[in-house]
């Protein structure tokens, strides 16, 4: 039987104002929930490891230990290899990988980890089958992913809801699950995982400072990154469509009163000690 490979496109691509975002991210405000499962040996696997800030904080974390990190976008691992050279990791490795057949032997990390990755690809179930067969007996899979129908924010700018609505609409045209957050226990459980934790967790933008940096970055993405392109290329919207959203979320941006939270589902999946994965 073939080897099943990636369908869908990444929704946002690696434009500056969505690397904004990804490198804002660290294993505290984005891996929480799967830190007090780290202990120094362990080898970990970071899938969807973008510019590598979360792959870095989990190899200062496992400094007995290594840690790969793997992207289906060969540009941004050299972005990845730069973070982890700056802050002098030796324990760190970089790789181009398609997390539906990872080029990996079976039970062979102690931990898979992959943050905001489910909700970009064609066959979440089969990715996590595929976590599952590399990661050893007693070992874990943490997923982590947001959802895009619980954000929600105030006020209530009514762009905000056309933003939503399009950004819904070409995720899923290019194959994703925008909403993958509510979906992760049900998927886990389809790829074979019996034991699974389930929780919840946000980011909250409401200071000023974080009001602007948040605000900014959407309105630039929609209307310059990857995202525009597809908006535009797939009829779901007009180039003047999109500078009104981006207009809207910079006047949320100023309101004094602006509240934006994002909620993760997260999923903690122990594989059992008897399960030996068999191609």
């Amino acid at each position: 039987m073939p080897k099943a490979q990636e369908t869908a496109v990444y929704t946002h691509g690696h434009h500056e104002s969505v690397l904004r975002s990804h490198t804002w991210r660290t294993a505290a405000n984005s891996a929480a929930y799967l830190l007090g499962s780290l202990k120094p040996h362990m080898r970990v696997l970071d899938i969807g490891c973008g510019p590598g800030t979360i792959t870095a904080d989990l190899a200062e974390l496992v400094p007995d230990g290594r840690v790969t990190g793997v992207d289906h976008a060969p540009g941004v691992l050299e972005q990845a290899r730069a973070t982890a050279a700056g802050r002098g990791l030796t324990n760190v490795d970089f790789a181009v990988a398609d997390v539906h057949a990872l080029d990996f032997p079976d039970d062979t990390f102690c931990v898979v980890h992959a943050h905001q990755v489910l909700q970009h690809v064609g066959d979440p179930v089969q990715a996590l089958r595929e976590m599952r067969r590399v990661t050893r007996p007693g070992g874990f899979v943490a997923v982590r992913d947001a959802d895009y129908a619980a954000m929600t924010w105030y006020p209530a700018v009514p762009g905000l809801t056309d933003w939503l609505d399009l950004y819904e609409r070409v995720a899923r045209a290019g194959g994703g699950e925008p909403d993958a957050g509510r979906r992760l226990h049900a998927w886990a459980r389809a790829a074979g995982f019996t034991d699974v934790t389930a929780t919840t967790s946000t980011w909250t933008f409401a200071t000023a400072e974080e009001r602007a940096w948040w605000s900014g970055l959407w309105a630039d993405r929609t209307v310059v990154s990857d995202y525009a392109g597809r908006a535009t290329g797939g009829g779901h919207a007009s180039a003047e469509e999109l500078r009104e959203v981006a207009k809207a979320w910079r006047e949320w941006g100023r309101q004094d009163d602006g509240w934006f939270a994002v909620l993760h589902g997260e999923i903690l999946c122990r594989k059992d000690r008897q399960d030996r994965w068999a191609r």
